[in-house]
């Protein structure tokens, strides 16, 4: 009987070491994060992400920069495709963007650049237009961005805020 006892627990045990090993391929519970970062270098506040602020008064430009360390190693070609939703699923599965063609990256920075009257122009059915004031436009802006070695990258969503 302390035969088949010590068995069971040897038994156990294993299976529970072994049970226990951790995938390293799959990581289902953590962050994946870029080699190169984006950040919004003139982003004003996080709601909870970046925000650019824009002025009704004046004249309601949109100015978005985007901007990879220094350290990187890399450099920023171009900024592929913007589009204007409400979801990360619109920039990396729909050919309708909010920009006609690549805008050129400079060095470690790229500036996306609109109004509001593009915007509702480029969004029709967005309503109040004129936008509200003190809030942010309904549709964020997301990017897919291209090193020069070809890699492709989604940062977080840049939203606009809304002044008078």
């Amino acid at each position: 009987m302390k035969y088949i006892s010590r068995l069971f627990v040897i038994a156990s045990l294993a299976a529970v070491f072994t049970g226990c090993m951790k995938e390293e391929d799959s990581i289902p519970l953590q962050d994946t994060r870029p080699d190169v970062p984006v950040t919004v270098a003139n982003a004003t506040d996080f709601r909870p992400g970046p925000a650019v602020r824009t002025s009704k008064a004046a004249g309601g430009a949109i100015s978005i920069t985007l901007e990879i360390p220094a350290n990187s190693g890399r450099t920023i070609k171009e900024i592929t495709k913007v589009v204007a939703s409400t979801s990360y699923a619109a920039v990396q599965n729909s050919t309708a963007a909010y920009n006609a063609a690549p805008i050129a990256g400079n060095g470690r920075t790229v500036t996306f650049n609109t109004t509001l009257a593009e915007f509702f122009v480029k969004n029709p059915t967005i309503t109040p237009n004129p936008p509200t004031s003190n809030a942010n436009l309904p549709r964020a802006f997301y990017f897919l961005v291209t090193l020069d070695n070809g890699q492709q990258l989604i940062p977080y969503a840049v939203n606009v805020l809304v002044l008078d």
